[in-house]
Order: structure tokens, then C-alpha cells, then sequence
């Protein structure tokens, strides 16, 4: 019994092991700027602060892992030794000094550990270093329109194209920003609460009607890189993705001058637009 039990115990701390191994391990490979097919594991960092999300999370795994791996031993020991039939007389002990005092200061430990790093990830979140770029988000129901108040004021609305891959991600007009540069997105709401939320970026925060929320990010990596609204905000909530695409300087001041004279000659029409793509 004790060898069976000795095995079994050997087997599910190594399918433990293994599954925390390809969680934390294999999210190098997820599909950098969107989900990946059956992906198990967070998206892949493109900025400091998801870097410190995915480090946070993966350790957290391990603690967790190892915690429910502890107490399910103690389960199957007092399970196997401590039965009615092991035991036909019961043990009348009702105090532990030793167990007691570890059970409540272990567990204080573990809070205190998880804690550090959870206040330096806060920190990190929540103190806006000096901005290079403004981008302005303000959620509607259902698109986003995007302001850029540091390079011209100008203004366009961003729909949900049906002919762009990734399905229900692709947009007509995506929100533009350089690499490497500190970008500040201020977030709010023209009818209902919204939710502005970038996997990639570890970036999530609400856009409320009548207050202007705040984040940042600074993106290291070029690319294409996606979010969706993260609060129910009525019947097509769904269907209003968050395209970030990250450019070189000198491909984003291209596009802002581009950008001037396009939305400048068709300033932004949410009601033509929201009609041509329901069409």
C-alpha cells in the first residue's frame, strides 16, 4: 500500500511539474499580438510590464501548484492512516502547540512573499512616466474612436472590418504608435461603460462616461497587436476589437501626416460608419 501510494503521489507531483512547465514555459511560443489555437498560457509580452505580469503569474503558478500538492498529500495521509479501521480507537488529542503556530504563520509567510512583487507590479502600472505620445480612446457602442492631441487633434473611429483577418479582431482603421516610446492612453465613455484591454501590452482599464481614465505602455516590439473590450457594454460588445499597430518613428510620422489630411478631408461619422459596416 505504502509503494502503490509512494508511486502515485511520485506521478501526480510530476504531471504537475510538467503541466506547470508547459504553462509557463511554452508562452515564448504563443503567437505574439493575439490568441494562438488552444492556447493554455498568457500572450506573449511585447512591453515591460506584461513581461512583469508573465513573470508574477508564472511563479504564483508554482506556488499554487505546490501548495495544492501539499495539502492534497496531508489529505491522502490522514485518508490512509487515520480510517476507522487503522484506528479502531480514536485519538483524543485536541491540541497541537507546534502545528498551530505554523499553520497560521506559514501561511502569513506566503502572503508576505506574494506581496512584494505584487506592490512592485502595481507600481509599475500605476506610475505614468513622462509621455512621448497622448492617444486619446473614448469607447462607443460598439467601436472605439481614437484622438491624437499631441500630433494635429485629429480624430477617426475605428469598426470592426468583416473582410480582415484575425476574424472578429481586424479593423477598418487601426490605432498607430512608434516603438520604444512611452505612449499615455486616456480612456473614456460616450454612453456606457467600456473597457480598454491589450493582452500584449498588460494594459486594462475602464472607459467610463464623463471621467477620463489613464494608462500607459511602451511597446518594444513592431507589429500588429490586438484587444477587445473587456466590459459587457450592450449587444454587440462582441464585436469591438482594439487594434494597436507599432511602427518605427520614421513610419509613424508617415502615417500622422497621412492621417492628417485623410481624416481632416473625411472626419470620422460614426453613424455612415456603423451603417456601411452593418451592410
Amino acid at each position: 500500500m505504502k509503494m502503490s501510494m509512494g508511486q502515485m503521489g511520485r506521478r501526480l507531483l510530476a504531471l504537475a511539474v510538467a503541466g506547470v512547465a508547459s504553462v509557463t514555459c511554452g508562452s515564448a511560443f504563443a503567437e505574439l499580438g493575439q490568441p494562438a489555437p488552444w492556447e493554455m498560457r498568457l500572450q506573449g509580452s511585447a512591453t515591460e510590464v506584461m513581461d512583469f505580469i508573465t513573470a508574477f503569474h508564472n511563479g504564483l503558478l508554482v506556488v499554487i501548484t505546490l501548495i495544492t500538492l501539499f495539502v492534497l498529500a496531508l489529505l491522502v495521509t490522514v485518508v490512509v492512516r487515520f480510517n476507522a479501521r487503522a484506528n479502531p480507537v480514536p485519538s483524543r488529542t485536541t491540541h497541537n502547540t507546534l502545528i498551530e503556530v505554523a499553520w497560521t504563520l506559514i501561511p502569513v509567510l506566503i502572503l508576505v512573499g506574494i506581496s512584494i512583487p505584487s506592490f512592485r507590479l502595481l507600481f509599475l502600472q500605476l506610475d505614468l512616466p513622462k509621455a512621448d505620445l497622448t492617444v486619446k480612446a473614448t469607447g462607443k457602442q460598439w467601436y472605439w474612436s481614437y484622438a491624437y492631441p499631441d500630433n494635429g487633434k485629429f480624430e477617426f473611429d475605428s469598426l470592426l472590418a468583416q473582410d480582415k483577418q484575425p476574424r472578429l479582431l481586424g479593423v477598418d482603421n487601426e490605432m498607430v504608435v512608434p516603438v520604444n516610446k512611452v505612449i499615455r492612453v486616456q480612456t473614456t465613455g460616450a454612453d456606457v461603460i467600456h473597457s480598454f484591454a491589450v493582452p500584449a501590452f498588460g494594459i486594462k482599464i475602464d472607459a467610463i462616461p464623463g471621467r477620463l481614465n489613464e494608462t500607459w505602455f511602451k511597446a518594444t516590439k513592431t507589429g500588429m497587436f490586438y484587444g477587445q473590450c473587456s466590459e459587457l457594454c450592450g449587444k454587440d460588445h462582441s464585436f469591438m476589437p482594439i487594434a494597436v499597430r507599432v511602427v518605427s518613428d520614421q513610419e509613424f510620422a508617415a502615417w500622422v501626416e497621412t492621417a492628417k489630411k485623410k481624416f481632416a478631408a473625411n472626419p470620422a461619422n460614426a453613424l455612415a460608419s456603423a451603417g456601411a459596416a452593418a451592410q
